[in-house]
């Protein structure tokens, strides 16, 4: 297994979502501490080299490079697959729109899965095993304390391990 759990390889997770997004974000609240942004102002932009390429990803609040909260939201295509992973840190999953497979474990088996619809929600323990997979094109929000990380179960899934 890799870990990118290290603070050097977390800020090096997020540096490419958070240049020009984190700050689009609290930049519309009326305080620090508040953050307002409607559906059609998200900050799009491309995954971060440790997840799948073809996903988007917007920082909503917080930095999930840096310890404390952090709300990001995931877009998707259908089929699209982040094989099986852990992380170190708990985090709650709500679906706004399609349909995931959330399923545990260290392989990926969809009939062993949830099949989690949009306003539907999930909760993970940190450390768990699991893996998730697109039934539709899908938008997830994903909230936690970072720092964010990723860690494949089979390194060879880790998409920065690819061969070009």
């Amino acid at each position: 297994m890799k870990t990118l759990g290290k603070t050097a390889n977390a800020m090096s997770l997020v540096a490419a979502i958070l240049v020009g997004l984190a700050g689009s974000a609290s930049a519309q609240g009326t305080s620090e501490s508040d953050v307002f942004i409607n559906s059609k102002d998200i900050k799009w932009g491309a995954v971060p080299p440790s997840l799948p390429k073809g996903a988007k990803i917007a920082v909503l609040q917080g930095d999930p490079g840096k310890s404390g909260p952090f709300v990001i939201r995931l877009m998707v295509p259908p089929g699209y697959k982040i094989p099986p992973h852990l992380h170190s840190q708990d985090e709650s999953l709500t679906v706004i729109e399609g349909t995931l497979y959330f399923g545990p474990g260290d392989k990926i088996d969809t009939s062993k899965a949830q099949t989690v619809t949009a306003g539907g929600f999930h909760f993970l323990s940190g450390k768990d095993h699991h893996y998730l997979v697109a039934k539709s094109q899908a938008v997830v929000q994903v909230s936690g304390n970072g720092p964010f990380d990723i860690t494949y179960i089979n390194s060879d899934d880790d998409p920065q391990n690819a061969k070009n």
